[in-house]
């Protein structure tokens, strides 16, 4: 994956990254938005220091750390990646509340289509604002999408600084032994 420019990253603005789909998934991992290095590469979660290969590697999702542009070997391991919002930002703060509920829409008929067990919002403070719960908690939520499971975990941005990756690792082995249960009750 080649490194992006400056100009490459300025011109990243407002693009959007393809999803990472297909159906019967056991996971689909449900970003913010695309930062403005994953639009310009075209990769989801490809800023370097940004902890979201090392945790889903840690976890036992994959069994080894892969690169952002292998992304689709994600789909052999049961597993998939979206985003609530899918325009490139410098930073999620630059959405507007009634964006990431609108992304909420999106993300449902993406549930109903593709039908995954599990859907991973990956950022608390996200969630709660597309799907209007307040007093969401990391881990399992009590709602369901359907037939899909919901499950939030922290943002894995490098500038999440209050969860180190073994605090990443160990959260998402808790989704991983969710699906594991899951899994064998199907």
């Amino acid at each position: 994956m080649h490194r992006p420019t400056k100009k490459d990253l300025q011109e990243a603005a407002g693009r959007d990254v393809p999803d990472v789909l297909a159906h019967g998934l056991d996971v689909l991992f449900c970003g913010i938005n695309p930062g403005l290095y994953s639009g310009a590469t075209g990769h989801h979660f490809a800023r370097p220091g940004n902890r979201f290969w090392p945790a889903l590697a840690g976890a036992g999702f994959t069994d080894r750390q892969l690169d952002p542009a292998e992304e689709q070997r994600l789909i052999d391991a049961g597993c998939g990646i979206t985003n609530l919002v899918a325009r490139a930002t410098a930073a999620a703060a630059e959405l507007e509340n009634d964006e990431l509920a609108r992304g909420r829409k999106s993300l449902e008929r993406k549930l109903r289509r593709y039908e995954p067990r599990w859907l991973a919002v990956l950022g608390i403070g996200a969630y709660r604002t597309a799907f209007g719960r307040r007093d969401a908690h990391f881990g399992e939520q009590s709602e369901r999408l359907g037939s899909t499971g919901l499950w939030v975990l922290p943002n894995p941005s490098g500038l999440n600084a209050h969860y180190q990756i073994p605090d990443l690792i160990r959260l998402f082995r808790e989704l991983r032994a969710a699906v594991s249960a899951t899994t064998t009750r199907h």
